[in-house]
């Protein structure tokens, strides 16, 4: 689903962060990923994750306005919302107890009025949120989240800042990839380094995205921070080639580097803004929906990332092949499929599991116990349990006149790399 001309949904990409948040959208009408300003006719897009309660009546405000509210003493400021949702414990707000997953709940859907240029959100069609880090916690969360914003979109997907990173470089123009990205994303007093390279040598290409964080000093000046900031940038660039250099934060301004500036755009493409994350999702939505032929010719093998294509031999028309079950490059917490086959060996299931990260391929043999004697027809699943964990279902379903189904389980943890 690419919307057409004419279609009146929506694609979102919703950057969920415990600081700020942000959101991108893609309509046919305009054939373009745009960003929602949280202030009418500028081009700011950050929102404040935060909500405010007004002294003594139940008015809520969230972002800029929650800010302005307690900063005027109009009301009691509830910050680290996403933390907090992930924690679980009831907020004290004016002596009641809150719910902390319906206070971030209501700040999603709050904010997701700055939609109002493109329509309610009964227009959305497809929404991916992404945030940091993405797990099988902060999966569950999201969805009592999106089940309380009542969305009514089809398609309802997650990915994490490193997909989203890399969904927003593979859609720029070829020469900012070239050679190695790297992104500074600096939230005072930390600076994280995201660098992207790809291995041209593998079909797809095989993307990989290093990852390093650093503290600055939280009460340092403008001078300080340029001179550190420029001792980190030149240890992270010194000795490879860098097409693009991306600085994302609303702490990074050019009054505050000018060394560093300097030295970064030295045979170097370098761009300053903060809605990354948010168009990287939406992009990714998109990739999901229809994928381009970038996305195609691309993986991503990050740390969220299933890294090995796994499979089976199997004979079609008479001759031999492979059948694949799951593909490198999909999140691991999303890798799950299932399909019905038979079995030319009663007694046991063979996986063909191939690495892209250059670790051993194996063939991994699962035993069947009890099996009755001849072919067989199963119904097999797989799901990965973490990055490295593959859970293998299959259940007998007989052989039609021949042999009865007895439903029998086997179920087997296995280990993708020795």
């Amino acid at each position: 689903m690419i919307l057409k001309s004419g279609n009146s949904k929506i694609i979102v990409g919703y950057d969920l962060g415990n600081k700020n948040s942000q959101i991108s959208y893609y309509s046919a009408e305009t054939s373009k990923v745009e960003t929602a300003s949280s202030v009418a006719g500028t081009q700011i897009y950050n929102i404040p994750t935060v909500l405010c309660k007004k002294y003594q009546v139940n008015q809520w405000l969230y972002g800029k306005e929650a800010l302005r509210a307690a900063e005027q003493d109009e009301g009691i400021l509830v910050d680290d919302l996403l933390q907090l949702a992930l924690d679980g414990e009831p907020v004290q707000i004016e002596e009641e107890p809150y719910d902390p997953v319906a206070l971030l709940t209501l700040f999603v859907k709050r904010s997701l009025s700055l939609l109002s240029m493109a329509g309610s959100i009964d227009r959305i069609g497809a929404f991916l949120i992404s945030c940091e880090q993405m797990d099988g916690e902060m999966i569950d969360l999201l969805g009592r989240v999106l089940a309380g914003v009542g969305l009514k979109a089809r398609h309802i997907c997650f990915q994490s800042y490193e997909e989203s990173f890399y969904q927003y470089m593979i859609h720029q123009p070829e020469e900012l990839r070239l050679f190695q990205t790297v992104m500074f994303r600096f939230e005072m007093p930390v600076l994280k380094v995201s660098k992207m390279q790809s291995n041209g040598k593998t079909a797809p290409k095989a993307v990989m995205i290093e990852q390093e964080e650093y503290e600055l000093p939280a009460d340092m000046g403008e001078a300080s921070f340029d001179a550190e900031f420029l001792e980190i940038a030149e240890k992270v660039c010194r000795n490879d080639r860098i097409s693009a250099v991306y600085l994302v934060g609303e702490d990074f301004t050019q009054d505050i580097m000018k060394e560093s500036l300097h030295y970064l755009c030295q045979g170097r493409r370098v761009f300053l803004g903060n809605n990354l994350y948010s168009q990287g999702a939406c992009l990714g939505m998109m990739e999901r929906l229809k994928a381009s032929t970038v996305g195609r010719s691309h993986v991503l093998l990050g740390k969220d990332k299933l890294k090995a294509n796994i499979g089976m031999r199997a004979v079609r028309k008479g001759e031999d092949s492979y059948f694949a079950l799951l593909d490198a490059g999909t999140n691991w917490y999303e890798a799950v499929t299932e399909c019905e086959c038979y079995l030319r060996k009663e007694d046991s299931l063979e996986l063909v599991i191939a690495p892209l990260n250059g670790k051993n391929g194996k063939i991994a043999q699962m035993s069947l116990d009890g099996m009755p004697p001849g072919i067989a027809r199963i119904h097999l699943q797989l799901q990965m349990l973490d990055e490295e964990r593959l859970e293998v279902t299959v259940e007998d379903l007989g052989f039609g006149e021949f042999r009865p189904a007895s439903h029998q389980l086997w179920k087997e943890e296995m280990r993708l790399y020795d």
